[in-house]
């Protein structure tokens, strides 16, 4: 099994930034893909952005390429999300997501763990 939590979220003024950080725990090294989902109520989950846990592959949505990014350590098995010049589009819970393998793309199917979520708010 494996465990992961959020932290980061928060308020944060249009344009600005905001780091969230996702802790695994337990069984990471069966890990082979991890990365960020977010949702709004009344909508569904989407993908935000994920990354290979060996390798450097990292992977974007559309709407946040050139904004987000996504990092590891794998010393401290913590991925962040760095999300700069915010939009109000992006308020959403963002949950971290975790897969034992990886088919090429994310998506909800392919999860095997999630965390919580951590809710960003972006006021304008």
């Amino acid at each position: 099994q494996v465990q992961l939590v959020e932290s980061g979220g928060g308020l944060v003024q249009a344009g600005g930034s905001q780091r969230l950080s996702c802790q695994a725990s337990g069984r990471t090294d069966s890990l082979y893909a991890v990365g960020w989902f977010r949702q709004v109520p009344g909508k569904e989950r989407e993908f935000v952005a994920g990354l290979l846990w060996s390798h450097r592959m990292t992977y974007y949505a559309d709407d946040v390429k050139g904004r987000f990014t996504i990092s590891r350590d794998n010393a401290k098995s913590t991925v962040y999300l760095q999300m700069n010049s915010l939009k109000s589009d992006d308020t959403a819970v963002y949950y971290c997501a975790a897969s034992r393998e990886f088919r090429g793309r994310f998506t909800i199917s392919g999860v095997d763990y999630w965390g919580k979520g951590t809710l960003v708010t972006v006021s304008s």
